[in-house]
């Protein structure tokens, strides 16, 4: 995983937000996508639909793989990845999740 670096019309407020994106998803990033001043920021988007996608799997693999106790760990993994990615956003990164952020930006997402 590799972060580029970023660039200075970054505000910390943006960077809150992409950490909110991460540790409150899937809930945050869909609240994002309706506040006109904020959908819009090149830091947020890239960060919000990356956080979307990563929560709406999170969520998935939770219902799927819940029922059995060994596996029941694997959403409890990406939400520790999730606050992780958050920090690096918080800190003015970009993050590139291995398979996620390709297919966001072959959607236009970001």
């Amino acid at each position: 995983m590799s972060q580029a670096p970023v660039s200075p019309d970054v505000t910390s407020d943006d960077k809150l937000w992409a950490l909110l994106a991460y540790i409150l998803t899937p809930i945050v990033p869909i609240i994002i996508m309706l506040m006109e001043d904020k959908k819009n920021r090149p830091f947020i988007r890239a960060h919000n639909a990356q956080a979307l996608v990563l929560g709406i799997i999170s969520l998935i693999i939770g219902i799927v793989l819940g029922w059995t106790i060994v596996l029941a760990c694997v959403p409890l993994l990406i939400f520790f990845y999730c606050i992780y990615l958050g920090i690096q956003a918080y800190n003015g990164k970009y993050n590139e999740i291995p398979v996620i952020t390709n297919w966001v930006k072959n959607q236009g997402w970001a």
